[in-house]
């Protein structure tokens, strides 16, 4: 049985979790992390991290970036891993993860679902043969309206596929607004869209002379996070200190 602290217990995602962890006879969350007291749950929850006394296997987090310091500092003083989903994290936040990571276990994915992570992998062959035949490549993605961080942290991973198959050279232009000037060959166009309840929309367009390849990933629940997550606290309970990937909990199921 995998015992799991919910960070951010009370938010959408949070609760999403909670119902699938109830649902799961492998797994059970013995504490909640969250400011929030409006949800009354089947186990303890405390305000901060830093006031849970309640011993755990992993800890999932869906938390906003403000407690990301705190519960980094937990894991490792704690020796718990972290299965972390907190998006929008500042440089030296993410700075940190790494540190973090030489002493306990992190996984840290833009995004745990596993359609989205096939995308990642597929992208880099397909970049391979586009890019390299002048494909111009565009991201655009649509969330809900509630969304903080732009872009998405999923449309920059998918970016990052792409940009290391070629060393790095591709520059991303975030807003054509400011600048009256045609697009170059190396640069990434990534576009944002916040509206409304979508739950997560990815179109990577490459686009060349009459022709335009898309590839496309639809989130129509949450559901689909949660389970990656659920799935990524499973594999990374009893691992040695580092930084894992969902890459690394798909490869472990194969």
């Amino acid at each position: 049985m995998t015992k799991v602290i919910m960070h951010g217990c009370n938010g959408k995602m949070g609760q999403m979790i909670t119902g699938i962890i109830a649902e799961d006879k492998d797994v059970e969350i013995v504490a909640g992390i969250d400011v929030s007291d409006h949800i009354k749950n089947t186990y303890p929850v405390f305000k901060s991290i830093t006031d849970c006394d309640v011993a755990a296997d992993v800890i999932i987090d869906f938390c906003g970036v403000g407690a990301i310091d705190t519960l980094l500092d937990y894991c490792v003083e704690k020796q718990i891993p972290c299965v972390l989903c907190t998006t929008g994290l500042s440089p030296e936040q993410l700075a940190k993860v790494e540190e973090s990571s030489k002493k306990v276990a992190i996984l840290k994915s833009a995004n745990m679902s596993l359609g989205v992570n096939l995308l990642l992998k597929m992208l880099k062959e397909a970049a391979t043969v586009l890019a390299e035949a002048g494909f111009d490549i565009e991201i655009v993605e649509k969330h809900h309206n509630l969304k903080l961080d732009a872009p998405s942290g999923t449309a920059l991973a998918l970016a990052d596929s792409i940009n290391e198959e070629f060393n790095n050279e591709y520059e991303y232009v975030y807003d054509r607004s400011q600048v009256k000037a045609r697009r170059t060959q190396k640069e990434i166009g990534i576009s944002a869209v916040r509206g409304g309840t979508i739950v997560g929309d990815h179109d990577v367009i490459f686009a060349g002379n009459d022709e335009v390849v898309t590839f496309s990933h639809r989130a129509y629940s949450k559901a689909v996070f949660g389970k990656g997550a659920v799935q990524a606290a499973k594999f990374l309970t009893g691992k040695p200190a580092g930084h894992y990937e969902m890459k690394d909990v798909i490869a472990a199921q194969n």
